[in-house]
């Protein structure tokens, strides 16, 4: 942009001001864009088995913003096809053992970080090693976390506590918990509604939401039933966006009230056929979803 393209705009907006109190009206507020929306998992049960690079072209046909990554294996050749399709690697999912005596994380983590510098890529971390939610092991994961977020921010790359129902970091609680004893810039938490729906009665949604705001920097989402069905074992647990009972478009409108802006990750794990036809079911979802919370694209 020249600089008469600029001193153009920037009179209009001036204008635009001046008109609009002269009216005694306030100018209109920026509108505000629809999250970004990666696909994950969308491999693990995929009955054509695509290559990374068949997948990375899929996503970008169908209208993805990127994907994420599961554990440490091929991560060059991810970045490289995403790349090429002009796509973003949003996360890398990386597990992380508590237990003691056991090696905390993939020794390959000191390989990959520096792959993602500049990139925006956030590891998500799964914690387990003890059982689900017990507070003896906020120390030991305090310093392995802590330690795994000073390789990261010397990547410039963001670090997300991934709650996983049954494994000890459980609960966005303990995400929270446990990211504030970390005590690092670049350590935040996630909210999973498969993991949610598995742990809770969704009463407390709205409120856990807003505790975790602060901290939040993902959240992951797919179609499910109500998290009553889920618990019970009568409801389908993940499904396509747009199926099952709960209201994510609900979910969504909560999250835009509450100010969030980062990423969304669809879930896909577990869903079998041509991962197109789910994947393609999900965006028109999506798309409908952000046309009535904010508008034509």
């Amino acid at each position: 942009m020249n600089r008469q393209t600029v001193a153009r705009t920037l009179a209009a907006g001036l204008l635009l001001v001046t008109v609009c109190r002269a009216a005694g009206e306030e100018a209109p507020a920026p509108k505000r864009a629809a999250p970004a929306l990666f696909a994950l998992c969308m491999d693990t049960h995929d009955s054509r088995k695509r290559t990374l690079g068949e997948q990375a072209a899929l996503l970008k046909e169908l209208g993805y913003d990127g994907a994420g990554h599961l554990w440490l294996d091929n991560v060059p050749e991810r970045l490289r096809t995403l790349d090429a399709a002009g796509l973003r690697l949003f996360q890398i999912y990386v597990r992380v053992d508590i237990a003691p005596g056991k090696p905390p994380h993939d020794a390959r983590l000191a390989e990959v970080l520096p792959l993602l510098k500049g990139r925006g890529t956030m590891l998500a971390l799964l914690v387990n090693g003890l059982p689900p939610s017990d507070p003896a092991g906020d120390a030991r994961a305090a310093e392995v976390i802590g330690r795994i977020a000073d390789m990261a921010r010397a990547q410039d790359v963001r670090v997300a506590l991934y709650p996983h129902a049954g494994f000890w970091l459980a609960r966005v609680a303990d995400a929270l918990r446990v990211a504030k004893k970390v005590d690092r810039p670049n350590v935040g938490v996630m909210f999973n509604l498969c993991h949610w729906l598995k742990e809770n009665d969704e009463k407390n949604l709205r409120p856990l939401l807003a505790s975790a705001m602060p901290h939040l920097l993902a959240v992951t989402l797919h179609g499910a039933d109500k998290a009553e069905e889920v618990c019970a074992g009568k409801g389908d647990w993940i499904q396509p966006l747009g199926d099952g009972t709960f209201d994510v478009a609900g979910l969504l409108r909560m999250l835009k009230d509450l100010g969030y802006a980062g990423p969304v990750g669809l879930q896909c794990y577990g869903l079998g056929g041509d991962a197109r036809d789910h994947l393609a079911r999900s965006m028109a979802a999506w798309r409908r979803f952000c046309g009535s919370l904010y508008g034509p694209p």
